[in-house]
């Protein structure tokens, strides 16, 4: 069972707390709490995880109290993209939930009769979200001062992050996978394409459409009807997608499937940009004398508008809600942009760890790669993760934070958990972290008398998905808090 808040390690954990001496708070109550809930310990004994390879810790959002339940509080472990939450917390306490991205648009010539004499220039400063949507808006801004015609280049800026060259097979041997998107100072669209099929029965195919529409890439309009079931209907449709010049398909598309969507990462991602841009512009009517491709903008030049992305506290629910790593990525580096005036890896690691030491001292700090979790390298101990979560309730900006968070059983990376269990759905708003041999969430549980309780649980281990069930029986136990002193 539970430690009793009678006994005296309990009644020496809980002065600890209350003194502010968390480091030793914590070491008590971890050897307080090592006796595990009868429900909670079978389900531990059922997933077969080695204690030693699991962290769990169940406190009370104000940190008054002793942790209902703990195992290994101490213990760094990867969070996968758990990690995710430090990256958010510290961009709404250092760049406000009101933030946003500008993506500056600047003319290099005068326009004379419909056309641009000179180049189009776009300078990107992080913006994780200019989608398809927000890139036909920009163009759209383009044409309403008069343009049709660019006589010579469209140049894209990326010197406001510096970065690495990136293999998108390094992490998993998967580079279509979207997930895999480099970060980038311009990014579009992630770098992504999605192939749409819409079943024209009385025609006997699917028809095929592309989005963007890439300049220089061929693809099949259309592929066969399949009778049956739907399936796995991405090998039924035997797609060839290696070559960046033609999307081709083999196979054919079952009818039953009805309108499906693939998102996918295009093959060749540094001609990305240049295609996507080439062929929206042209697709809106445009005509481009010259080239799309990367540059400077020229010195002195002054912008003739800027894109705004939405702001801060919206973009973080794409992060969170969906896990979303390149926009993960896109945030951490803009700490740096904004504090230093470039985005790097190692300047952002270096603003995080100042705010860490700001807010919680030296004490839990973690160790982070990237900002979004894609790492074998991250490491944070769950009561660290306790102490940013409590922290966070208690700021001004728990609100933005919270609701960006999956909801158990509703929607984002929960939507599947606890469908068979009533008191999972809706009881808690977790972030979740899955990388091969990782599983972990954390944040918050909301009880069933009303108060409200962080909850921590991460595995490290090559069995470590068996944590699941353990999660979902950690998150009924924490709501069921009626009888609670």
């Amino acid at each position: 069972m539970p430690l009793s808040t009678s006994s005296p390690l309990a009644h020496a954990c809980l002065r600890s707390l209350l003194g502010g001496a968390l480091l030793l708070a914590y070491a008590l109550c971890a050897s307080a709490a090592t006796a595990l809930p009868p429900e909670i310990e079978a389900a531990l004994t059922r997933s077969r995880l080695p204690r030693d390879s699991v962290a769990l810790l169940v406190s009370e959002v104000q940190g008054q109290r002793p942790p209902r339940l703990a195992l290994n509080p101490a213990t760094p472990m990867n969070p996968a993209s758990v990690t995710k939450l430090i990256t958010t917390e510290a961009a709404l306490e250092l760049l406000g939930p009101a933030f946003s991205w500008q993506t500056p648009v600047y003319l290099d010539g005068p326009i004379r009769e419909g056309t641009l004499q000179g180049n189009l220039v776009i300078k990107g400063q992080g913006d994780p979200k200019l989608v398809l949507e927000r890139l036909w808006l920009l163009l759209r801004r383009v044409q309403g001062l008069g343009i049709r015609q660019i006589s010579g280049d469209i140049v894209l800026d990326h010197s406001a992050f510096e970065l690495p060259a990136v293999n998108p097979a390094d992490f998993d041997g998967e580079p279509l996978k979207p997930y895999n998107a480099a970060a980038d100072a311009l990014l579009i669209n992630f770098r992504s394409l999605v192939l749409t099929w819409v079943p024209d029965s009385a025609a006997g195919l699917a028809r095929v459409q592309l989005d963007p529409p890439l300049a220089g890439v061929q693809f099949s309009p259309s592929v066969p009807l399949l009778a049956g079931e739907c399936g796995d209907w991405r090998t039924q449709l035997k797609a060839q997608l290696a070559d960046p010049n033609r999307l081709g398909f083999a196979g054919g598309y079952p009818a039953s499937c009805g309108e499906r969507s693939w998102p996918l990462a295009y093959a060749e991602p540094a001609s990305y940009n240049a295609r996507a841009l080439e062929g929206l512009w042209k697709d809106m009517g445009g005509r481009l004398g010259g080239q799309v491709r990367d540059g400077l903008v020229p010195a002195g030049l002054q912008p003739i508008f800027s894109l705004a992305s939405p702001p801060l506290a919206e973009v973080i629910r794409d992060i969170n809600k969906y896990s979303n790593n390149v926009m993960a990525q896109q945030l951490f580096l803009t700490l740096s942009l904004q504090q230093k005036g470039l985005g790097t890896p190692a300047g952002s690691r270096e603003v995080l760890g100042q705010w860490w030491r700001r807010r919680f001292g030296e004490a839990d700090l973690p160790s982070l790669d990237n900002g979004s979790g894609l790492s074998r390298d991250t490491r944070v101990s769950a009561q660290a993760l306790t102490r940013l979560l409590q922290a966070a309730w208690a700021g001004g900006t728990m609100p933005e934070l919270l609701s960006s968070l999956p909801l158990s059983g509703v929607d984002g990376t929960l939507r599947r958990l606890g469908k068979d269990n009533a008191a999972v759905q809706g009881a808690a708003h977790l972030k979740t972290g899955s990388l091969r041999d990782v599983t972990a969430v954390a944040g918050v549980v909301h009880g069933a008398s009303g108060r409200r309780y962080t909850l921590v649980a991460m595995a490290n281990h090559p069995n470590a998905n068996a944590l699941r069930p353990v999660i979902e029986a950690l998150i009924a136990w924490t709501a069921r808090d009626q009888n609670l002193p």
